[in-house]
């Protein structure tokens, strides 16, 4: 019996052994496999859709990652970064423009099927249709399993809103209706102005805050002209500020959104530098006025220049064409002041992968919070820029290798300056709404600051 123990023993240690050493190599085999973790950096990141680890980073190390968008096809108030409250402003003042005629009592349009939304008018239009966008993706952030950023979403309760949006067409309005016709005594677009005014003036949201966390759209430079003062405590959506005295519009409260591009974007098919024979590239308005007269400057330094394309253009035969192959062609775009320090230009340039050349001293960019121009773009100061060669000194003395890094740097952000609906995640309409919530965050701050006492008697 003893004999027989010592074996059973030595038997229970030989199993025990081999059990023990195939849960030690099946352990370390599932550390060691590609797909058995995933990395934290994977699971935070808050934009998708291939961008780059710097993009991920740069973005990162701006916006907490407790409140990085949520990127589920799913979205309801509790994951979104904004709650935003749509006015149901009657179609006159939005998708009435466009020629849309609903149902009786029908606001909105349908827009679950993206390829039936009432389409914004084409040309220059297009350049300052940035509220059409905002509009569509609110109005299909509520579609259940509709695949959209989670960013913003509407609410239909204004007491669930962080910022209230103003759903007006004003560069629109003004493009089509500034205009009196026959026995009118004001302009549509006046009318529309001042019935907006009176509209949210009677409202409490508006008289609660001063309309200080309402986002009003007035993209194009001479849109709201009537009401810009009358609305100038709320957040304005803007080109930039080259029309504004500081207490209407302001970089403290007031949110730079870019123009849309009008030229074609240039995609994966960006030409390369041995591609783009074209050393600089301008072509536009020459003769402008105020800011705009370093344009006829620059002309007359560069117009002899063998390989810089200096020339006037417009959207007529052909202008729209001409000007994307062109920056295409080119190894630098020239973006100079013109009657306002910003143009839709500039984004042409981007989306051409054509390295931008800022002479606007006075320009204001969108997102520049999260973005580093200097990275991706040329600044010139424009007392240096009318200098005997020195814009060309510049431009000549940047060699390939800083070039082809600038040009990269272009194909990474490009799509940050892309609208279309719907909306995918870094895309403009996307940038647009993480710049209202860090700029709301502050409005907030300020507006329950203000409330401390407000609900207490004055003391004897």
């Amino acid at each position: 019996m003893p004999t027989l123990n010592l074996k059973s023993k030595k038997l229970l240690f030989c199993v025990i052994s081999i059990a023990i050493l195939v849960m030690v190599v099946s352990c370390w085999s599932l550390k060691s496999g590609d797909n058995c973790t995933m990395s934290d950096s994977s699971l935070l990141s808050p934009l998708t859709n291939n961008t780059s680890e710097h993009i991920g980073n740069s973005i990162n190390s701006v916006i907490p990652k407790t409140i990085v968008p949520n990127v589920s096809n799913e979205c309801n108030v509790n994951q979104a970064l904004l709650k935003v409250y749509m006015y149901d402003l009657p179609p006159m003042f939005h998708f009435g423009m466009l020629g849309w005629r609903g149902k009786a009592n029908q606001t909105w349009p349908d827009v679950s099927n993206p390829n039936r939304v009432p389409t914004y008018p084409g040309g220059l239009n297009l350049q300052h249709s940035i509220e059409y966008w905002l509009i569509l993706d609110l109005l299909s952030s509520t579609i259940p399993g509709f695949k959209r950023p989670c960013t913003a979403i509407q609410v239909m309760d204004p007491n669930l809103a962080d910022v209230f949006f103003v759903p007006f067409f004003s560069s629109l309005s003004y493009n089509r209706h500034s205009k009196i016709h026959g026995k009118e005594k004001i302009s549509k677009n006046k009318f529309l102005q001042d019935e907006l005014v009176k509209f949210l003036s009677h409202r409490e949201e508006w008289k609660r805050g001063d309309g200080k966390d309402h986002f009003v759209p007035a993209h194009h430079p001479n849109s709201m002209l009537d009401a810009r003062k009358r609305l100038r405590s709320a957040m304005l959506l803007l080109a930039d500020f080259g029309r504004y005295p500081l207490d209407i519009a302001n970089l403290k409260k007031d949110v730079i959104a870019p123009y849309r591009h009008v030229v074609e974007s240039v995609g994966n098919k960006s030409p390369l530098f041995e591609e783009r024979p074209i050393l600089a590239y301008f072509q536009g308005a020459i003769y402008r006025k105020d800011g705009g007269m370093i344009r006829q400057k620059l002309y007359r330094l560069l117009k002899d220049e063998k390989d810089v394309h200096f020339t006037y253009g417009s959207v007529r035969q052909n202008g729209v064409k001409n000007a994307s192959k062109g920056m295409a062609n080119s190894k630098f775009c020239l973006n100079i002041a013109g009657d306002t320090p910003s143009s839709n230009r500039l984004f042409d340039a981007i989306v051409s992968h054509c390295v931008p050349v800022i002479i606007s001293d006075e320009i204001e960019l969108p997102y520049e919070d999260v973005l580093d121009y200097s990275e991706f773009c040329v600044f010139v100061r424009a007392t240096d820029a009318v200098r005997e060669r020195f814009l060309m000194h510049v431009l000549r003395g940047i060699r390939r290798e800083e070039w082809e890094r600038m040009w990269r740097r272009l194909r990474e952000v490009a799509r940050h300056f892309e609208y279309q609906f719907p909306s995918i995640e870094g895309d403009a309409v996307d940038m647009i709404w993480g710049a209202v919530h860090r700029k709301i965050s502050a409005v907030r701050l300020d507006m329950h600051r203000r409330s401390r006492f407000g609900g207490l008697g004055k003391s004897g």
